[in-house]
């Protein structure tokens, strides 16, 4: 039986755990919702050892990548996946960006020596822009009364629903290394995904403030200091991938759909 190792099961790797389950896969993993805790060394090395996929969603630190730096010896396999961030791209002023530019210009620079480090071993290094997905969008932020409207003229960014993620991996499964955008077709402004999520609530959207008056805090204001468009046509033409949500209006709807009583 194929046998995927997943270092950090949260958000996104549980999607995928369960795609792969689906598939017939037997699925180990490191997290609180995991089999293995990450410190138990003895443990995860066995689990590697029986592994014959490994993938880590583990993000790195100040430090660098906790996954390489520990158990990078024991990551041998032939297949290797990183899940990434175009935040590697740092900002294109709203332009397109594809897996041919620098990966080197995000305001977060331990994010691209992991990602580059994990490109070195011959990862499928999938590079995600901003997750959201049941119970992490909009629509939840907007029922909770936190959901922010900002003036911020020209402001565009990439997204991808968490089930397209899982796709994007399975679809990666039997493609060569290299990095690959999973990254939905129709980048939008902030404002434009929440005023959809208040058109499908039945609900007006909240008042347009400047950056100031909206009182985020700093990993929010840093959100905002970043505009790019991101490229998936590497993602369609090497994994034959494409989106089930190809845009913010069918993801959010299945949202809707699907926790509607």
């Amino acid at each position: 039986m194929a046998h995927l190792f997943i270092f950090g099961l949260g958000y996104s790797a549980k999607r995928i755990r369960a795609a792969m389950e689906a598939r017939g896969w037997r699925v180990t993993a490191t997290g609180a919702a995991g089999e293995l805790a990450f410190d138990d060394e003895a443990a995860v090395r066995a689990a590697l050892g029986a592994a014959s996929h490994v993938l880590s969603s583990v993000p790195p630190g100040d430090s660098g990548d906790p996954v390489l730096a520990r158990y990078g010896d024991g990551l041998t396999h032939a297949w290797l996946g990183y899940l990434s961030s175009t935040g590697v791209y740092g900002d294109t002023g709203g332009a397109w960006v594809d897996e041919s530019a620098p990966a080197d210009g995000g305001r977060r620079a331990p994010r691209g020596e992991a990602d580059s480090a994990w490109l070195a071993r011959g990862a499928r290094v999938f590079r995600l822009p901003g997750i959201y997905g049941p119970g992490r969008s909009a629509l939840d932020r907007v029922a909770a009364g936190t959901a922010h409207r900002i003036d911020l003229p020209g402001q565009v960014f990439s997204r991808v629903h968490v089930d397209d993620i899982a796709a994007g991996v399975a679809a990666g499964l039997d493609a060569p290394p290299g990095a690959y955008n999973i990254a939905d077709d129709r980048p939008a402004s902030q404002n434009t995904v929440v005023e959809e999520a208040c058109r499908l609530l039945g609900v007006a959207p909240p008042p347009l403030r400047t950056l100031a008056e909206a009182g985020l805090p700093p990993p929010a204001r840093a959100f905002y200091a970043e505009y790019r468009r991101v490229a998936n046509g590497k993602a369609k033409r090497m994994l034959g991938w494409r989106p089930l949500y190809p845009t913010y209006r069918e993801g959010l709807a299945a949202i809707v759909r699907r926790t509607s009583p």
